[in-house]
C-alpha cells in the first residue's frame, strides 16, 4: 500500500509556499506474494532424475571353460585407444604374425561408430523395433527398460574390450563408452593393456618390421 502525507503547514496570510508531499510504499504484501511463488514453483517444478548407466551382468547359467573361449573369440571386438584420438582395433583373438589384423579408426560417426552398429546389427534392429513399440504406447517404460536389457545381453551380442595406451586421453574413454550407449552394445568392459596389445600397435607402426623379425628369429 502506498500513503501520501501532506504537510499544509502554518498559514500567515501570505502567499502559501508549496506542499511538501511525503510518498511511502509499503511492500509488506510483496513479501507474501513472493513467499506463494517460491513455494508454488518448488512444488510443481520437477527436480532432475539421476542418470544410471546400464550393465550387463553375467548369466548364472555353467559353461565350460572350452566355451567361454570360444564364445569370446567370436564375439569379441578389442578396442586399443591411442594417440590423437585414434583406436586401434581387431576382431577375435590377437594375430601377432600379420600387421594387417590390427586395424585404426576414429571416433566420427563413420569411423567406430559404423563399425560397432555393424558387428551389433540385430540387436539395433530389434531395439528399434522396440522403440516404435514404446512410442505407440503397445509397450510401457519398464517393459521397454527390461526387454532392451535382455536383446543387448544376448548370447550372440558383441563383447567388446575397451584398452588405453599411455597416448590416450581420459575424453577418448569418455567417448569409447558413449558409443557403447549409442550402438545398444550391453556387453563390454575396461580392462589392462597387456604387452602383446602393444606389441601390435607398435607393428602396425613399424609397417609389420616387427613380426618379420620375430619370423626370421623362428626360422634360425
Amino acid at each position: 500500500m502506498a500513503e501520501v502525507n501532506t504537510d499544509k503547514g502554518k498559514s500567515d496570510g501570505k502567499k502559501d509556499k508549496q506542499k511538501k508531499i511525503n510518498i511511502r510504499v509499503d511492500f509488506t504484501p510483496m513479501v507474501d506474494m513472493n513467499m506463494l511463488l517460491i513455494t508454488f514453483f518448488m512444488l510443481c517444478t520437477s527436480l532432475s532424475k539421476p542418470q544410471t548407466m546400464e550393465i550387463s551382468m553375467p548369466s548364472k547359467d555353467h559353461v565350460t571353460e572350452a566355451e567361454q573361449t570360444k564364445v569370446k573369440a567370436s564375439k569379441a571386438i578389442t578396442l586399443i585407444l591411442g594417440e590423437d584420438n585414434k583406436v586401434y582395433y581387431y576382431f577375435g583373438e590377437p594375430d601377432y604374425e600379420h600387421v594387417e589384423s590390427l586395424k585404426t579408426t576414429d571416433f566420427s560417426p563413420t569411423g567406430l561408430r559404423n563399425i560397432l552398429l555393424e558387428r551389433n546389427s540385430d540387436a539395433v534392429q530389434k531395439i528399434t523395433e522396440l522403440k516404435v513399440k514404446k512410442l505407440n504406447k503397445e509397450i510401457s517404460e519398464d517393459e521397454f527398460k527390461k526387454q532392451a536389457t535382455e536383446i543387448k545381453g544376448g548370447k550372440d551380442a558383441p563383447v567388446v574390450l575397451i584398452k588405453a595406451t599411455d597416448e590416450a586421453s581420459y575424453k577418448d574413454l569418455v567417448d569409447a563408452l558413449d558409443e557403447m550407449q549409442i550402438c545398444n552394445i550391453g556387453k563390454y568392459a575396461i580392462v589392462d593393456i597387456t604387452d602383446g596389445d602393444k606389441f601390435l600397435v607398435d607393428n602396425l607402426k613399424s609397417g609389420g618390421e616387427l613380426s618379420k623379425e620375430i619370423a626370421q628369429a623362428n626360422k634360425k
